[in-house]
Parts: C-alpha cells; sequence; structure tokens
C-alpha cells in the first residue's frame, strides 16, 4: 500500500466557507481515481467540515459539496 497526500478545496452549495486543505489516504500503486477520490474527501472530511461550521440545526448533504482536486501524489514524508 502506498501512502498518497492530496491538496483540495470543498465548497458548499450555501455555506460561504470553503474548506482548503489536505487529506491523506493509502491505496495499491497505480491510477488515482479522483472522482472517488473526491467522495472519500467529502465523506471522511468535507462533510464533517461543514457540520463544525454550519452548526447543529442545518443537515449538511453530501450532494451540496463540491470537492475539486488540485494536486495529488505519493507522499515521501
Amino acid at each position: 500500500m502506498t501512502l498518497y497526500i492530496a491538496q483540495f478545496t470543498a465548497k458548499h452549495r450555501i455555506i460561504q466557507v470553503e474548506e482548503n486543505s489536505i487529506f491523506m489516504w493509502r491505496q495499491d500503486s497505480g491510477e488515482i481515481d479522483t472522482s472517488m477520490l473526491a467522495d472519500k474527501i467529502k465523506r471522511e472530511s468535507s462533510v464533517h467540515f461543514f457540520n463544525m461550521v454550519a452548526g447543529k440545526n442545518y443537515k449538511i448533504d453530501l450532494e451540496d459539496i463540491t470537492v475539486t482536486i488540485w494536486r495529488a501524489e505519493p507522499f515521501n514524508g
């Protein structure tokens, strides 16, 4: 398994705050499926970020979040 790192921006359809961050994950060596990676980032990072920003009275739907992956590469740190 190879450790990868990605730089991304997540935006919510209504909330005016953006998440600019990095995401690390392990996968077998090979091509990075950016569509599957964006979905993984939404589920494991962005939904929690926007829940913290919005508070408990607003439900965050994954469909309202868009993720742009700027860079993704093996991590050698």
